[in-house]
């Protein structure tokens, strides 16, 4: 089913909030990706009306004066600003568990049918992909979350070198398990939404916990994959990490934030009581308030008892190789090189993650710098970037 005005309220339809954290050089480039999807035509025909939303957390940079100028410059020159209204949030605190928090429960329009998130660091390059997303929600009730396709820009590189290729092989590797979740760009149901909280210590990991809680109606029944549905023709574009330094800082914060989801969804979460369990956003909020220090508490009990640092949660360093087990033949022996590589990668990241956790630090998000072409301009990059038609643009 298309949506409609006859049965959407007219005040905010959808709301889209972007998380930045010090993205000052790259947000305009965010920005100007997003205007040009063909959402911004199909809303106003149909009567519809969405806001955007920065949601700018901790930031030690001019992210929020830059993000507030490409704001006001899309208000004065797209064709069509009455479908749509722009504004920074600012918050004081740095994380993106945080912002998440604020957006879903505070900032974002009360009224909103959906909510969708996005990082302020990628690229939207097909021009339908919003608008496909929403349609997918939906044609689909029984999905509550829909996600895109993420490509890594390495992807429409013509020539690429062998630790590029490992890279790409890693992401099928992902991409091949059922319901994925990548937590750069995702639409939600806003009542799915405002019905979980995320613990204020939670590593920066909220699409493992969302895709927990929302494959299983927050772990009230048994795993359903249909909650998160794949947008046909629906993509966008993220810059890889490429140098080892880079590649195992990140592998480092996965397995921080796998910890962390084994704990909330495997044991704290089942141990509350039914009627907590039953208003689970609440619950974990009332708890944050009472003892801002529980999850904390949590996690250094663990790291006690797990004694080792590859017990950080279970089948931790299995995870590629169960991953490439999903994989066809023909495709399973191209990646394996890679998982054989992914194994001792994840060997090295357990060891820095449970030394990091065992000194009691739970905020691990370093700021790396991602190299590679110049991501502003998708031309470099070889990208299929579609010129949106929402201005009647060719």
């Amino acid at each position: 089913m298309t949506p409609g005005p006859a049965s959407i309220p007219k005040s905010c339809f959808l709301s889209i909030g972007i998380f930045a954290w010090n993205e000052e050089e790259g947000i305009a480039s965010t920005l100007d990706s997003l205007f040009r999807q063909s959402l911004f035509r199909e809303l106003p025909d149909l009567g519809l009306h969405c806001e955007v939303v920065i949601v700018a957390n901790g930031c030690s940079d001019r992210t929020a004066e830059v993000a507030e100028g490409s704001l006001a410059r899309q208000g004065r020159q797209h064709c069509r600003p009455e479908g749509f209204e722009g504004r920074v949030a600012r918050i004081p605190r740095p994380g993106k568990v945080n912002a998440w928090n604020e957006y879903v429960h505070s900032i974002s329009a009360g009224g909103a049918r959906y909510l969708f998130m996005m990082d302020a660091d990628i690229l939207i390059h097909r021009a339908d992909t919003l608008w496909n997303m929403v349609k997918t929600l939906e044609r689909h009730a029984e999905a509550s979350v829909v996600v895109d396709r993420p490509c890594k820009d390495l992807k429409f590189k013509n020539r690429k070198s062998l630790r590029e290729g490992l890279s790409l092989a890693a992401s099928q590797m992902t991409s091949a398990a059922e319901a994925q979740l990548c937590g750069q760009l995702y639409g939600i149901r806003s009542e799915a939404a405002r019905s979980i909280y995320l613990p204020r210590d939670l590593a920066a990991c909220e699409d493992g916990i969302l895709k927990a809680l929302v494959c299983t109606d927050n772990l009230a029944n048994e795993v359903w994959p249909s909650r998160i549905r794949l947008a046909d023709g629906a993509e966008h574009t993220f810059k890889a990490y490429t140098s080892p330094a880079a590649v195992l800082r990140n592998q480092k914060r996965q397995i921080i934030g796998q910890t962390m989801v084994h704990l909330l969804i495997d044991q704290e979460i089942p141990a509350l009581p039914s009627g907590q369990r039953q208003n689970l956003a609440a619950t974990l909020r009332e708890r944050d308030e009472s003892d801002p220090n529980w999850f904390r508490r949590v996690v250094e009990r663990h790291v006690r008892q797990a004694r080792y640092f590859w017990r950080l949660y279970p089948g931790q360093l299995s995870q590629g190789f169960r991953r490439l087990r999903r994989l066809e033949m023909a495709r399973r022996m191209w990646c394996l090189p890679t998982a054989v590589a992914w194994w001792g990668l994840t060997l090295i990241a357990s060891w820095l993650a449970y030394r990091t956790l065992k000194s009691g630090c739970v905020a691990y998000w370093p700021k790396v710098k991602r190299a590679s072409a110049d991501f502003t301009d998708p031309v470099s990059l070889s990208l299929p970037f579609e010129k949106s038609q929402a201005c009647g643009g060719k």
